[in-house]
Formats: C-alpha cells, structure tokens, sequence
C-alpha cells in the first residue's frame, strides 16, 4: 500500500469513528449539594437520574445515553453563576434547579444572557422547585419552563380544600417569610380571601431563619381570635412556628406549603396533626405503582420536591421521542418547541405548558396529617392522606402582564 493509500485508509477510519460518536443531550444540575440546603437539593439530584435512568434504559437520545454532570452552587446565587460557566464550558445543553427562587432567578437570567450571545447554542433551563411569581412574571423568558406549582396555585387549593372538609374557618392570620416566595404567598392569601369567605385578620412577613422564638408571633395570632394560620414558610420557620403554636396551647389549623420537607413531621411531632398542606403530588393520591417502582429503585418512597422533577423529566423524555436531529449537533431551540407541546399523564392528572409564559398547568394536591399513614413520614407512625386534588384547570391563575415573552423567530 503507497503511503497515498494509507492515508485514505486512516482518514476513512477516522470518519468512521467521528460518524459512530453521535452527540449525547447534556443535563447539568446546579444544586445545593453542600450546606444548609444539601437535604434538597440531594432530592432533586436523585429524583433527575432516576428519570433520565429510565430514558437511557429506553435507548437514550440521539445515539448516545444522556449525560448527567452535578454542580454544587453551595446554596447561593453567586455560587450558582460560577457553576453556570462551568456548565456552559462543559457543553451543557440542559439546566435544571429548584431549591431557591432566588439561585432560580439567577440561573434564568444567566440562561437569557447566553442565548442572546450565543444564537444557535441556545440552553433551557428547567424550574423544578423555583415558585417566586417573578420568574413567569417580568423575567419570564423562552427558554425557561417552571415545573412546579405557585403561590396562588397552592393558596387556592388550600383553600378550596379546607372551606369543604369544614377547617378554614372565618379568620385566617397570615405569616410569612419576608422575601420574594413569602411576599407572594402574603398576597395569594389575600386575594383568596372573598372567595374563601375569610377574613385576613392580620398578615406578619418575617426574616428569613433568623427568629429563634415565635412565642410573640403566637400571641399575635391569638389576640387576632384567628382560627386558621396560613404560612409559605419552611425549614425551622415553620417548625418553630408551629411549636410555639403547640407549647402555647393554641387551637388553629394550619395551611401550609412545605410541610413535606423531610424531618418537620419528626421534628413537630404531634404538633402537625390535622395539619394540611397543597404540593404538586402525595402518594395517597396516585397510581401506587408510580411510588413502588421509585422506592424499588431508591430506597424511598418519592417525597416533596422529588415527584416534579420526576414528571419534568418524564416530559422531556416525551418532547424528545419526536425529535431526531441524526447524532448530530443537539437543536435545544426544537426540544424547548418540542416541550410546549407535551401533555405528561402524572399519577395525579395531566401536566402541560402555557406557552404564553412557560408555568406549568398541573393539579395540584391538599393532603392533611393522620396518624397511622399509609406512607409515614421521618420513621413515625404519621403521614399524610390526600383530602383532595385540584385539576389544573381550576388551580391556574391568568398569564401575569409583566411577562413579555419573545419566542425564537
């Protein structure tokens, strides 16, 4: 063979192999998986290779497994924008977060910017956990989806809920955290209030983990003559919130949104029976086999943040079974088109996108706490049971006027 020959030969080899490498769909997560916040955002890591397990197990995406890459953001903004250019410097062609509407906001904004910049390597970023009103408000953007539900979304169903099983009462006290999620659960419940048929008697927005001693918050909530506590609150806020409410005595029923977050029901102990919550899913509610399979896999039943972002990703999966870009360069612009389109059957009813602003329409599930559960919580005899779930249709609220979205020409 001339040495002509030989270089043919090679160069066929090396065409050959280059054609067998098809380009792999990259998901990258940047998460709390460090400090105050590594609990959740652990959940979200496992409940994301769970799903795309699952698609890979099906043959993947065009001709290659999808790849997962974690990115620790140390549970801060700015940890999640140095993440982010990692991210970008490593091909990632999906972004997925949840703990932290604010880290939320920054990832969204870090998403705009690129697409801007880089036309035809564009990045989605998918929102499983962010629920601050602004991010499908005035930062609403293409390239974003929000998998998971809102304030108004959970206050309307708590709501609903509560009036018909005869627990919200008249006189609802408000108290939440003072920033951005906390603000707009303080307006959701004011706005609910005249079809609720309540009264706000009074509203407390509070910082952020600081507060050590609720008892004059409980006092408050006494001297009001509320019979219900509505809160968006979380981690230690709501336990120590509801425990002064407990040592004091005080007979009320809470309405809350995180009451799931592993350890308040070990840590509240009794304090939370009878207490309710409105989250995108309960395993009371769904097909038993959708809780059995992930338990079989994991080692857990799915809780809190974890059954979102299994339904966001088994949305994807779905947008991307009528994609075939040939192994070649990944279009994220064709998924995110793609994504609009899907109605994903969840164990609880079916989850689509408001291509207007990229909120999921989804149901939306109010559980209460019962002893003797048939999925106890924190290895306790207490769990919750589903007293309802709120169809999509009747837990949405209108597209928000700040938002603006520009789509892809």
């Amino acid at each position: 063979m001339n040495k002509f020959a030989a270089l043919a030969a090679v160069s066929t080899l090396a065409f050959c192999a280059n054609a067998a490498q098809a380009d792999p769909l990259k998901i990258g997560i940047i998460e709390s998986l460090s400090g105050a916040q590594t609990s959740s955002g652990r959940l979200y890591a496992t409940a994301v290779q769970y799903s795309v397990d699952k698609i890979n197990a099906a043959g993947g995406f065009n001709g290659e497994d999808i790849q997962v890459v974690e990115y620790d953001n140390a549970g801060g903004a700015t940890g999640a924008a140095d993440k982010f250019k990692q991210a970008v410097a490593d091909g990632v062609d999906i972004v997925i977060q949840g703990a932290s509407s604010a880290i939320g906001g920054q990832i969204t904004e870090d998403v705009r910017k690129h697409n801007l910049r880089n036309p035809g390597n564009e990045m989605i970023f998918i929102n499983v956990g962010g629920e601050a009103m602004e991010l499908t408000g005035d930062k609403c953007q293409f390239y974003h989806f929000r998998y998971t539900t809102t304030a108004p979304m959970r206050v309307n169903a708590l709501v609903s809920a509560m009036k018909e099983a005869g627990d919200l009462g008249t006189k609802v006290f408000s108290i939440n955290q003072n920033y951005s999620w906390g603000q707009d659960m303080q307006s959701a419940i004011e706005s609910a209030a005249q079809d609720g048929g309540f009264e706000v008697v009074d509203a407390v927005l509070h910082d952020v983990n600081k507060i050590q001693d609720f008892a004059p918050f409980v006092a408050r909530i006494k001297s009001s003559g509320a019979t219900t506590v509505m809160t968006g609150n979380w981690s230690n806020d709501l336990l120590l919130l509801m425990k002064a409410t407990g040592d004091a005595g005080l007979d009320v029923t809470f309405g809350t949104a995180y009451l799931d977050q592993p350890g308040n029901i070990a840590n509240a102990g009794e304090t939370a029976l009878g207490h309710y919550i409105a989250n995108n899913y309960d395993n009371t509610a769904g097909d038993a086999s959708f809780a059995e399979d992930y338990k079989a896999v994991t080692g857990q039943n799915p809780i809190f943040v974890e059954p979102q972002t299994i339904f966001a990703i088994g949305a994807l999966g779905q947008a991307l079974e009528g994609l075939d870009f040939g192994g070649g360069a990944v279009d994220v612009t064709k998924i995110a088109l793609a994504l609009e389109d899907v109605t994903y059957e969840s164990p609880v009813g079916p989850i689509t996108v408001r291509k207007e602003d990229h909120q999921t329409i989804r149901p939306v599930v109010v559980s209460k706490v019962v002893k003797d559960a048939k999925y106890p919580a924190d290895d306790t005899s207490m769990g919750f049971q589903s007293v309802g779930v709120v169809s999509g249709e009747d837990a949405i609220y209108p597209v928000q006027d700040s938002c603006q979205m520009k789509r892809p020409n």
